[in-house]
């Protein structure tokens, strides 16, 4: 187990989703501190100021206003200080080009977003106690796609 806790950031504009999301993270049995957004554009704002402490991982929606979260991982990627952050693609898109895209574009896991309580609970339990270096260093599209 982590001695710190695991700094996790959320960038939804969906209010719901970000509750649902803290909600559920509340009954996962780890020590967390999260940062949450409205959009894409206040994330990479925060990001880009060097001043700010790094997350552990990043779940990026896909769709949002002002800065999708394509360009997000994009320029997290493209970033010298920010490229080694873990980047979980967390959307209600199952679109395979959305899927494509993203891994190309470096993300290091997709998560469709679940409707069941539980199973965001499963999923964020999972994503968190991933090997991120193994998953980093050895991009595997096979276990790309997080699923139940």
């Amino acid at each position: 187990m982590r001695p710190t806790s695991l700094h996790i950031m959320l960038a939804d504009d969906d209010e719901d989703d970000r509750l649902f999301f803290k909600e559920a993270f509340e009954e996962v049995k780890i020590k967390y501190d999260i940062s949450m957004f409205n959009d894409g554009e206040q994330l990479m704002n925060y990001l880009n100021k060097p001043e700010n402490p790094l997350p552990d991982i990043i779940f990026l929606d896909l769709n949002m206003p002002r800065k999708s979260g394509m360009d997000c991982l994009r320029e997290i990627r493209d970033n010298d200080r920010l490229k080694r952050i873990s980047v979980a693609i967390y959307s209600t898109s199952s679109s395979e080009q959305d899927i494509e895209d993203t891994f190309v574009s470096g993300a290091n896991v997709y998560i469709k977003k679940p409707n069941d309580f539980n199973m965001l609970k499963k999923i964020l339990s999972d994503v968190v106690h991933i090997n991120w270096q193994y998953i980093m260093d050895g991009l595997n599209k096979d276990s790309f796609i997080l699923s139940l």
